[in-house]
């Protein structure tokens, strides 16, 4: 079957009965990530009942995804099956996966752009029970729809149409990108509850939002390398110093929570391992300590210091510290 979005999130609200297995695929890699996180998240996903894994480990951890995918779950609830970056060389082994009268678990397959007619789209598009659904990038009507549906459930009362045109004409081509560039307008614009040209302006170009994760997460994982390499990409694409601080004070705040509260987020596997990382490493004596320090380097970041020195400065500090806490952790 070929799907729109609207039938995967009307199947997913029915919990995929009848449909074993779905593709997803297209140039829009956020929009590739963001409809399989939204499967993970609405048909209530234990992370133990998770298994993901690349195509290029298929032949190598064939016996694996079989055991996993056809063996019911021991701690209970649904199993899911996330097969990643998968080709058409690819499409036999997921056919016998797929079809395979013992699978009790969904399968999600993700790809990139695929030939129309080749193995991987025929398998799902000519199935009677599979699904295949294809990512492009948003015209201005989805374009739209995303931008306001993220800005206002944010808090933010107007978009300026002026600010609404621009961002028609820089984004688009990855929802990850956007999704990630509004979430950083949102907290840029802050208390102010309208969106400005020279607020979009000020916050774009915006083509890092890989690396911004990269940033985040590695820092708080102890990663110094990663976090430099990172953040000197994030500087590249022409990010706010100011936005950064309340990136990192808000992702602080979800790393507290979990430490503190036991709330762990549902995340995107690539960036989990880090986070639950971090979550074992930080006290929440050291986590608050870190928030507090988040005011005053905003302050000085407002005050007309060199801001950029400030935050690269800090990060580097910061991730030196989670570093030390992880050797620390992994002596007791």
């Amino acid at each position: 079957m070929k799907w729109k979005e609207i039938d995967f999130n009307n199947a997913l609200s029915r919990g995929m009965q009848g449909v074993p297995a779905v593709l997803i695929y297209g140039p829009d890699a956020g929009l590739v990530d963001e409809l399989g996180d939204k499967a993970v998240e609405k048909l209530e996903i234990d992370a133990l009942n998770l298994f993901a894994l690349d195509a290029n480990e298929l032949q190598a951890k064939t016996d694996a995804l079989f055991a996993e995918a056809c063996s019911p779950s021991l701690l209970g609830g649904r199993r899911l099956i996330w097969i990643a970056n998968v080709g058409d060389s690819d499409a036999p082994l997921v056919r016998e996966l797929v079809t395979h009268k013992s699978l009790d678990a969904f399968v999600i397959v993700t790809a990139a752009e695929l030939r129309a007619g080749g193995g991987m789209r025929s398998l799902f598009e000519d199935g009677a029970n599979l699904a295949a659904l294809a990512c492009y990038a948003d015209d201005e009507n989805s374009l739209g729809r995303v931008i306001r549906e993220s800005l206002f459930a944010a808090g933010i009362k107007t978009i300026d149409p002026d600010a609404m045109q621009y961002m028609f004409s820089r984004l688009g081509g990855d929802r990850g990108v956007t999704r990630s560039f509004l979430k950083k307008l949102a907290l840029y614009v802050d208390d102010k509850k309208t969106v400005s040209l020279d607020d979009v302006e000020k916050c774009l170009p915006d083509n890092g939002a890989a690396s911004l994760d990269d940033f985040l997460y590695s820092l708080t994982a102890g990663h110094i390398s990663q976090t430099q390499l990172a953040l000197d990409r994030v500087f590249f694409d022409g990010a706010e110093p100011i936005m950064l601080v309340r990136m990192l004070d808000f992702h602080f705040k979800k790393l507290l929570n979990a430490v503190s509260g036991g709330q762990i987020p549902k995340l995107f596997w690539k960036v989990a391992e880090k986070f639950n990382a971090a979550v074992r490493i930080w006290p929440e004596g050291e986590i608050v300590a870190v928030l507090s320090r988040l005011n005053e380097l905003e302050r000085q970041t407002k005050s007309g210091m060199p801001s950029e020195l400030l935050v690269r400065d800090f990060a580097l500090k910061l991730s030196v510290r989670a570093a030390k806490l992880a050797v620390k952790s992994r002596g007791k």
